[in-house]
């Protein structure tokens, strides 16, 4: 047995009541005629017990008799409109304008009329559970109207029903602050205060209220309300958490020396503190790896913490007219990896190549990047692939409404399938292709470096399911949103791929059946290309020299060939994007600089070079061909280097890979 919230909006739901359209005026009411401008002074407290069909009503010690008794009609029970209202102190009075009999108990007004299965809670009409109804020139009405209108709780036991009177009002109050600063911040408060049976609220009462809190630590505050019956609110509670003044974060650091030639590297270690450890901002001016003119250069560091509070540091350093290394030299040998150089893109065209040789290994490339824009929900692309496969989704929401990309597996087989997930990187949904390129290839790198996915799939025959959880887990796409994706598996049998493209709050298993096919838009290709790693083994002595890769030119390193599997036509893998070249260096001179080249200006990307990803960019359309990101240097031996890399969707091509010597190390 519990006692129910009667409170409008939750009976308005547990009690079967809705808001409705105002009730129209029925005929003269001589049953509210009866109790015209009545009050009554009798105020019950504490709560009713009735019981049904009986006219005995009990409160407390006293006993009531009703003029008719509580009666259950198609199971709804009705009380007598005055008798109920005498006990609750409320004012009964008749409109004749209207017909409608008022009930006033506070700030609360209930109108009635007879014949009528709506009623008015403060002028907003609601559905009773059945129709108001005179009984020898007695109101009768269904209880719970009282029950909702003044948020009465009560409770059924058997053919007994109790009504509480005694509501509490209800306190609480709010923090305008977030953060509380002892000695430093003034605490608003914001209290909020009602009575469930529509009551004024007379008095209030705090308890470890302060507007400033001196000293940090934590604080229980307490507020309370009274309200005209003299009945107080349980206390509303909250804990404040009171901070210590902010420090603000000491900016320094310390460099390796004090003195340095033209072209020495210039060490500088970062010594900033911050009580909280929450230094959220460095701004550097002078942070170079090295200078070049003599003088002397300021270095200065700015820090700022979360909270907005900064420091500065300087300090002075003496460049001498001595040169170690000229800046050509120096960014050769030290600039970090993934970061650019300068070089002469001109004189990369007349480099010796490296002989161009290659394997293949038995992995099959499922790419969907055609249509790349999609207008509608369709089938973005289809085939039946066995074994190794990886997948390159790419593809931009021109639906005007959020949709998702999904990949569906399904087994058309009568066998068992087994499919295990062994990498996937999902970059998006982002305006951006080429950044959506990048970040989807280097996740993919991580998550093939983390082991691949622990996700085994077991389809049975006719079963489909959705593969890449990534996916599934995606945003939504805007419109003009891209997501790219990069994901690998393997099955024992054959089994039925397909891409689609559906409103974000479709099924796409539901959708699935009626999704049309689309065409190929905007010479972006698709298609099922086989044999999609390519393996370049050097045993011979690399680095020596200058020289130079060249990859995804369609001269040197022709396009793959393939099918499209929905339409059976012949596909050309334009670009080679979605191909995995696997370099597998094993003797790389010492003192190598091995670089990426963009032949075809802007392009954003990654690389797995001996287990590591490198993630470059050249954002430049023009001058990305003078530039070169640093991938790899070898030390004082000859080492073995493996690089991984494929084209980035949303990139510019050609590229070539650069292996270049690097200048003699000065003392």
């Amino acid at each position: 047995m519990r006692f129910q919230s009667a409170g409008l909006a939750a009976l308005l739901v547990s009690c079967g009541l809705s808001a409705g359209n105002t009730a129209s005026a029925l005929p003269a009411d001589p049953a509210a005629q009866q109790i015209s401008n009545l009050s009554n002074a009798d105020q019950t407290s504490g709560a009713l017990n009735f019981t049904l069909n009986s006219t005995s009503v009990q409160a407390g010690n006293k006993s009531y008799l009703s003029p008719r008794p509580m009666a259950v009609k198609n199971g709804v029970s009705y009380v007598g409109l005055r008798f109920m209202a005498e006990r609750l102190g409320a004012k009964v009075l008749y409109d004749a304008r209207t017909k409608e009999t008022l009930v006033s108990s506070g700030t609360v007004e209930l109108r009635y009329v007879t014949g009528s299965k709506t009623f008015k809670i403060n002028g907003k009409a609601a559905t009773l559970k059945g129709i108001a109804y005179a009984d020898r020139n007695i109101l009768m009405v269904p209880l719970t109207s009282f029950t909702q209108g003044l948020g009465l709780p009560y409770q059924f036991n058997g053919k007994k029903i109790t009504v509480q009177l005694e509501v509490k009002p209800i306190a609480s109050f709010r923090v305008q602050q977030s953060e509380i600063i002892a000695g430093e911040t003034m605490v608003s408060y914001e209290p909020s205060s009602s009575s469930p049976r529509g009551l004024a609220i007379v008095d209030e009462r705090w308890e470890g209220r302060q507007d400033t809190f001196s000293e940090p630590g934590s604080y229980t505050v307490s507020y309370s309300v009274m309200d005209e019956d003299g009945m107080w609110s349980d206390p509303y509670i909250q804990t404040l958490q009171v901070s210590r003044r902010n420090e603000a974060p000491v900016a320094l650091f310390a460099t390796d020396k004090g003195e340095y030639r033209m072209g020495e590297p210039v060490t500088i270690t970062d010594q900033s503190t911050d009580d909280e450890d929450a230094i959220t901002d460095r701004v550097w001016t002078n942070n170079e790896g090295a200078f070049f003119e003599p003088g002397t250069v300021t270095i200065t560091l700015i820090v700022t913490d979360k909270h907005g509070a900064s420091s500065e540091f300087r300090k002075d350093i003496r460049v001498l007219s001595e040169a170690l290394y000229t800046e050509k030299e120096f960014r050769l040998l030290f600039t970090p990896q993934g970061k650019n150089i300068a070089i002469d893109g001109s004189a990369v065209k007349t480099m010796n190549a490296l002989p161009y040789t290659y394997t293949t290994e038995p992995e099959t490339l499922f790419r969907s990047s055609g249509p790349e824009s999609v207008y509608e929900d369709g089938i973005l692309y289809q085939d039946v692939i066995t074994g190794t496969a990886r997948f390159l989704l790419h593809h931009k929401n021109k639906t005007n409404r959020k949709a998702k990309i999904q990949v569906i597996a399904q087994n058309q087989g009568s066998e068992p399938a087994l499919l295990h997930v062994t990498g996937e990187g999902l970059a998006g949904p982002t305006p951006h292709p080429e950044l959506a390129g990048k970040l989807s290839l280097s996740r993919y790198f991580e998550s093939i470096l983390m082991g691949g996915s622990p996700k085994s799939i077991m389809l049975e025959p006719g079963q489909s399911m959705l593969v890449f959880d990534s996916l599934t887990a995606a945003n939504p796409m805007s419109q003009n949103d891209i997501i790219t994706f990069v994901g690998e598996l393997t099955s024992d049998s054959a089994i039925t791929y397909t891409s689609v493209l559906v409103a974000a709050d479709k099924d796409p298993f539901a959708a699935f059946p009626a999704l049309p096919a689309l065409d190929p838009k905007e010479s972006i290709v698709r298609g099922t290309f086989a044999d999609s790693n390519r393996i370049f083994e050097y045993n011979d002595t690399v680095g020596g020299q200058t020289v130079k890769l060249s990859l995804t030119d369609n001269r040197e390193d022709p396009f793959q060939y393939g099918t499209d599997g929905m339409k059976g036509t012949e596909a050309m893998n334009s670009g080679n994007y979605g191909v995995m070249y696997k370099l597998r260096l094993y003797r790389v001179a010492p003192h190598t600089l091995i670089a990426f080249n963009p032949r075809g200006g802007l392009f954003t990307g990654a690389a797995l070079v001996n287990d590591k990803v490198i993630n470059f960019s050249h954002l430049g359309t023009a001058s990305a061909v003078n530039e070169a990101s640093v991938l790899y240097r070898t030390g004082d031996a000859e080492e073995a280097v493996e690089i991984w890399i494929s084209p980035s969707a949303g990139s510019n091509l050609p590229f070539c890979l650069l292996f270049m010597p690097l200048p003699e190390k000065r003392e």
